[in-house]
């Protein structure tokens, strides 16, 4: 007769599962993932309805739409290179905290070189494509706590398909900015994009910028 040792084999899984358990539900980084950490804090699970009582659906459902911009809103970035020869675009953003970050490159789709030297101007904007109240733009990241250290300005050239890379930085607020007004620096031409998710920016906010840098390569 062969005895197997299953007792403390289911044992020592279970001490395992337990302790792998919190580990692997802790991770998870990005904005959107750290706005449902901060909207479900206790980790609740939702409850999923029993097929039971669910009827199939006769037809395929189609999945919504995805949001798109607004067409109303004025000098919104379209499609192909802007007349300035520059194209910005924002990442998803990280979020941990309270502090929010995202990214913003701009890239020399022109033919010629494009200089840079300072800080991009931006201007938050709300869901009609008006200034957000009360949100302040600033140079450098001094402002706005817990946030990295700003590098600093120095001279920039791109050539025709380089980019340029500015980090945004704020604190986490109640409303959303849902476009950015964009300038590469102070005074420039300005246009609109819409990033990936709202800035959670709130009013009498501060909204810091890091000095442009070359844009890392993958």
């Amino acid at each position: 007769m062969i005895t197997t040792r299953t007792g403390p084999f289911r044992r020592a899984a279970l001490v395992c599962l337990l302790v792998l358990t919190p580990v692997l539900g802790a991770s998870g980084c990005g904005l959107s993932a750290e706005l449902d950490r901060e909207s479900n804090p206790e980790r609740r699970p939702t409850p999923t309805p029993s097929l039971a009582v669910v009827p199939p659906s006769p037809t395929p459902v189609a999945s919504e739409p995805a949001p798109t911009p607004s067409p109303t809103v004025p000098g919104l970035q379209t499609e192909g290179c802007p007349a300035s020869g520059l194209r910005f675009a924002a990442d998803q953003g990280d979020a941990a905290m309270g502090l929010r970050a995202m990214g913003l490159d701009v890239t020399n789709c022109g033919d010629e070189p494009y200089e840079l030297n300072g800080y991009p101007a931006i201007t938050v904007l709300d869901g009609s494509g008006d200034p957000f109240p009360g949100v302040k733009t600033v140079e450098g990241t001094d402002q706005v706590s817990m946030a990295p250290e700003d590098p600093g300005p120095r001279p920039l050239t791109l050539a025709p398909g380089e980019s340029a890379h500015t980090a945004l930085y704020w604190r986490m607020n109640n409303t959303s900015g849902v476009y950015l007004r964009v300038a590469p620096e102070k005074g420039d031409d300005t246009v609109t994009v819409r990033p990936p998710y709202p800035l959670d920016i709130g009013p009498e906010n501060v909204l810091g910028t890091t000095a442009w840098r070359p844009s890392k390569r993958p």
